[in-house]
């Protein structure tokens, strides 16, 4: 759409070029109109027509133009004009590239040079506008590439050594677990009391007197 509406209006540029070049030409002028006394293809001669432009012919009420074809203009011939213009003042578009012929219609003002042959050219191509250049585009930025990584060849894996053999281990054993002593739920009876044991006494012997 933002390409559409460029070329839109680059054409549009270009014809508005167009028109603000295009020149209106006075038949004859500064010094000279359309009559007798001038020199018409000198004049027209020293010009260069474009399409787009346009004539005036200017010109008393005793003089005629006609728009003739190119047989017609080289044998003055009146009596088959393609455009007949009669007035004071006349403007005809030159549209396109071409040669056009004009000739007074009055009698005998052809043969005594009242002829004009116009030659238009192409008009100059203005010179090109660079386009409007569209707003940018948002690219998605794409992550940095990691660099490649090297395969990294691991180190030869080492033979595991055999390891010694380990002499058994004796198991500990556990140690018998320790005996709760229940507490007697009533005291024990006391035991009755043992008379100790009566003494024997050994017989006192009598002393011996001498």
């Amino acid at each position: 759409m933002a390409m559409l509406r460029t070329l839109v209006g680059l054409a549009v540029t270009g014809m508005l070029i167009n028109v603000a070049m295009a020149t209106s030409y006075t038949v004859g002028s500064p010094n000279g109109g359309w009559d007798l006394t001038t020199n018409l293809q000198g004049w027209a001669s020293s010009q260069s027509f474009s399409a787009g432009d346009s004539l005036v012919f200017q010109y008393t009420p005793n003089h005629v133009v006609l728009e003739v074809t190119k047989a017609d203009y080289d044998s003055c011939q009146t009596s088959n004009p393609l455009q007949t213009h009669t007035g004071t003042n006349t403007v005809i578009a030159l549209p396109s590239p071409g040669k056009r012929y004009f000739i007074c219609g009055t009698p005998g003002h052809c043969a005594q040079g009242m002829k004009l042959e116009i030659d238009t050219l192409a008009t100059s191509a203005p010179p090109p506008t660079s386009p409007a250049t569209p707003p940018p585009t948002a690219t998605p930025t794409n992550p940095p590439r990691a660099s490649p990584v090297s395969k990294i060849t691991p180190p030869p894996t080492a033979t595991p050594a055999s390891p010694p053999h380990a002499s058994p281990i004796t198991p500990v054993s556990s140690p018998p677990p320790k005996s709760v002593a229940h507490t007697p739920m009533h005291s024990p009876l006391s035991a009755p009391a043992m008379s100790p044991p009566m003494l024997r006494k050994s017989p006192v012997s009598s002393p011996t007197f001498t």
